[in-house]
């Protein structure tokens, strides 16, 4: 399988930024994130990427499986819930991709990780690691 091309990542990656926008915004105000799709629109008042799109409606349709994998690789004491807002809605679609997509896990893992990087907590990167590694490692097993 060849490399994406970098206008393919580029792309992905912006579309991964505004699945994660939806899915936060979405879990703050405890609505169904599909209803923020239907409108169409992300905060730069563009069209949402097709992509952007699959990743929210597949998290939201995949969500008990998703945050089900995701509990199970949590640390004793850990749950879903407790999770920073931002590393939750990373870690569902990176688990999403990474069950549900032709995604490589070590490119769902590693976005989800970059985003962390910029947007959460100093210990998100390594905890999203830890977790998100924990998931592929029992996919490939299973």
């Amino acid at each position: 399988m060849s490399e994406p091309q970098p206008s393919h990542r580029s792309a992905r990656r912006k579309a991964r930024k505004y699945a994660l926008d939806v899915l936060f915004a979405a879990d703050l105000q405890e609505v169904d994130p599909t209803a923020i799709v239907a409108q169409g629109l992300v905060t730069t008042q563009t069209a949402l990427p097709a992509y952007t799109r699959e990743l929210v409606e597949g998290v939201w349709d995949n969500r008990f499986e998703v945050d089900g994998l995701i509990a199970a690789h949590l640390k004793q004491g850990w749950t879903v819930e407790r999770m920073p807002a931002v590393d939750r809605a990373l870690a569902r679609i990176a688990v999403y991709e990474i069950t549900h997509t032709a995604t490589p896990p070590e490119v769902a893992i590693s976005e989800a990780v970059a985003l962390a990087a910029e947007l959460s907590t100093d210990t998100s990167p390594a905890f999203l690691t830890g977790v998100l590694g924990a998931v592929a490692r029992a996919q490939t097993a299973a």
